[in-house]
């Protein structure tokens, strides 16, 4: 079997050669840098309001905006790499993201800082399922654990790292310099990927994607996060509250609804009628919640 053949099977790789390490490499420096540049950013937070004057509700669409394009996005990356070719997509969402890190350290004002940010989510969206579903498809079954969990383990360092990183650039230079970072990372990235990971994709026609589905989460992540920000200033009562998130609910509706007419659906609602899968997805909700929240107030 080719090692280039666009297949679901892969390559079967061994975690034991050169190429199986690089492919590790290549794709814990891709997921790494999305995670090391969630918690730097955190870091950077008191700096960016100060130099830009902005209160916390600014600060607080910093992070916001970068994650809602990333969790609203994450699934039709995923369906864009196994239709069209994890690598490919792996590539150019590592190349959007430079880029989109490059912006953010150049942005001369918090506006122009906070649409850079949702670029960055949209590259970061096409990235990193990509790099779990490489190393899926890669590798032998043998070996396809003990890959797996060396990129969740490396990965969760540059977690750990990214405070300390942040920290002393801020101190050392500035505040940009978290962003820019990212760019000698991702050159290294795209180099690697290019040579050693293979090219793979799902079998048979490509299927249609599910942008209805995409559109309704995205709207309803956006309405309901406006609404939670801005009730700190305005409110619970007030319009600029209430309507966001009404119209946050209703998206949310509709995405529940379209998700099960949807003859291929970016989520399958079926995949909640397993009770460890829910669990799973509850406790990584609370988790998540908690580390976002400590992320931003503690510095």
């Amino acid at each position: 079997m080719s090692e280039t053949t666009p297949n679901l099977q892969g390559p079967a790789l061994r975690l034991s050669t050169a190429r199986g390490r690089w492919v590790v490499a290549a794709t814990v420096l891709g997921s790494g840098m999305a995670a090391l540049d969630a918690t730097v950013v955190g870091i950077a937070l008191p700096a960016i309001g100060r130099d830009f004057g902005a209160g916390v509700a600014s600060v607080q669409w910093v992070v916001d905006a970068y994650t809602l394009t990333l969790a609203g996005l994450l699934l039709l990356g995923g369906t864009l790499g196994d239709s069209y070719g994890r690598r490919k997509m792996f590539v150019a969402g590592t190349i959007w993201f430079a880029a989109a890190s490059l912006l953010c350290g150049l942005a001369p004002t918090a506006g122009v800082l906070i649409a850079a940010r949702a670029l960055q989510g949209v590259g970061g969206a096409l990235l990193t399922p990509g790099s779990l579903a490489i190393l899926q498809v890669s590798f032998a079954r043998e070996d396809r654990m003990a890959a797996i969990g060396a990129w969740s383990g490396l990965g969760g360092v540059a977690t750990a790292i990214g405070p300390f990183i942040g920290g002393w650039l801020i101190s050392a230079v500035s505040w940009r310099l978290v962003f820019f970072i990212n760019l000698p990372l991702a050159a290294v990235v795209v180099a690697v990927s290019a040579r050693h990971v293979p090219e793979t994709r799902s079998p048979g026609p490509v299927p249609k994607l599910d942008l209805k589905g995409a559109l309704a989460i995205s709207g309803a992540l956006a309405g309901i996060t406006y609404g939670l920000i801005a009730a700190s200033a305005d409110g619970w009562g007030s319009l600029p509250v209430l309507i966001p998130l009404a119209v946050g609910v209703i998206l949310l509706g509709l995405f529940v609804w379209v998700e099960a007419r949807e003859p291929q659906p970016m989520l399958p609602l079926g995949v909640f009628a397993s009770r460890q899968f829910s669990a799973a997805n509850a406790v990584t909700f609370v988790v998540y919640a908690a580390l976002g929240g400590l992320l931003f107030l503690v510095p």
